[in-house]
């Protein structure tokens, strides 16, 4: 921990020399952008995100604003991802190599190829596979610590559920989608009546701007503060009930292509873009019975135990060695399908984290799958029978609560953050990432 701080320091005020002592010109290699707490924000991390940024605006056709506007959007997404890194080691919250090992491998997958494929296709395109290795970890500790601290302020009760449920039956058919676009300009947490003024003035301008036909997603990146800055401010298709209470108490009277705002909110002032609409899309949901055994690794249990004490699992179930409940009641680390012998019942597949999901999309009725690795720890598991789904009432309850949790973590997710940010040292040394 000394160390890390020690070079922290150094890199404050140590000109790195990159031809050593004897060389005429010292070549600056990294500076400090920003200190964030006990943390630093390095130039170079902006410009590999930028890079990135700018990589993909390319391969999908879309224009970027200015480097200054999008470098003050870089360094804002850096200081919170700091924040909440720095957050996740003072909760002991780390991510596991195989479960890392196990996300890279899925999203290698998900492009029909091998990792060392998806590695070759990387270094191909001049890209860093370790660069992108410590990103996905990145993601996947600032996605739990969200998560562990921002589902604690969630509350549903059951009037919430119900009332929701009686809306979309009443809604039936006529349930309608909305593309969602999103510009924030924001306010710290005790603004004065002068910087709510300028705020104000500067939505109004932006809004103008917009009124005029300049692009949305490029607008978006170069002056919002909102969650969604970094992808021009799109969040994609929702329903009323999946949207923020703000996108929702709009959007029901809103017109195709229509801006509304600037909405002022203690957050700050805001406008909201309705880019389609479109009647709800209706398809049949599959559902599936299965059952699992969890093990998860320990100080006394390593991973590589764990997942060959599974694979020995499954190859005594499928030798009718062993019984599923028995072994599931007996070693089984989930503790709410251990005592029912591992059933998980009837549930939308997508209920699953994506590992657990491959593993039931391989299986047929009655099959095992072999041992694999979750965020929760190691599985296997049994696919029973598939179904497709009749919307009982059960269901309907579970759809209402999950689209009331979705829309009130939003919501706590942006408090907190700032939050959090308010609680911050934070100070920026470089003048051009200043947001005056």
């Amino acid at each position: 921990m000394k160390l890390r701080h020690l070079k922290q320091s150094l890199l404050l005020v140590v000109a790195l020399y990159s031809t050593g002592l004897a060389a005429e010109e010292p070549q600056l290699l990294d500076k400090v952008v920003a200190i964030v707490n006990e943390g630093v924000v390095l130039q170079s991390e902006i410009d590999e995100m930028m890079g990135d940024i700018k990589r993909n605006a390319k391969e999908a056709g879309q224009t970027l604003p200015s480097d200054r506007a999008l470098r003050v959007q870089v360094l804002d997404r850096l200081i919170m991802t700091s924040l909440q890194l720095q957050l996740a080691e003072r909760m002991g919250l780390q991510i596991a190599d195989a479960q890392l090992q196990q996300t890279l491998e899925n999203i290698a997958k998900d492009d029909g190829l091998t990792l060392e494929q998806f590695r070759q296709k990387l270094e191909s395109e001049g890209q860093s596979y370790e660069h992108f290795r410590l990103k996905v970890r990145e993601e996947l500790t600032t996605g739990d610590v969200r998560r562990i601290n921002v589902r604690r302020r969630v509350n549903i009760t059951p009037q919430e559920i119900d009332s929701l449920v009686r809306q979309m039956n009443e809604e039936g058919a006529k349930e309608v989608e909305y593309h969602v676009g999103h510009i924030m300009i924001g306010l710290e947490n005790e603004a004065s009546s002068e910087q709510m003024t300028q705020a104000e003035e500067t939505a109004n301008k932006v809004l103008k701007m917009l009124n005029e036909g300049a692009d949305f997603a490029r607008t978006a990146i170069a002056s919002s503060s909102g969650p969604k800055a970094l992808e021009g401010g799109d969040w994609g298709w929702m329903n009323l009930n999946e949207m923020p209470t703000l996108f929702a108490e709009i959007a029901g009277d809103a017109n195709k292509s229509e801006i509304i705002g600037p909405i002022r909110t203690s957050r700050g002032f805001h406008l909201i873009k309705i880019f389609d609409i479109r009647g709800a899309e209706k398809v049949e949901v599959e559902e599936i019975s299965s059952r699992h055994i969890l093990i998860k690794p320990s100080i006394i249990l390593s991973e590589e135990k764990a997942e060959q004490m599974l694979n020995q699992f499954a190859t005594d179930l499928r030798k009718d060695d062993a019984t599923f409940p028995e072994l599931a009641s007996r070693y089984s680390d989930d503790p709410g399908s251990a005592p029912n012998g591992g059933e998980l019942g009837w549930s939308d597949p997508n209920a699953y984290v994506p590992a657990f999901q491959r593993a039931l999309a391989e299986l047929k009725p009655g099959q095992i799958s072999n041992a694999f690795r979750t965020q929760h720890g190691w599985h296997i598991v049994q696919l029973h029978e598939r179904r497709i789904n009749d919307a009982t009432e059960d269901r309907q309850k579970d759809k209402a609560y999950q689209l009331i949790f979705n829309r009130k973590f939003i919501e706590q997710q942006g408090i907190w953050l700032g939050e959090i940010r308010a609680e911050a040292y934070i100070q920026i040394l470089d003048e051009e990432s200043e947001q005056g």
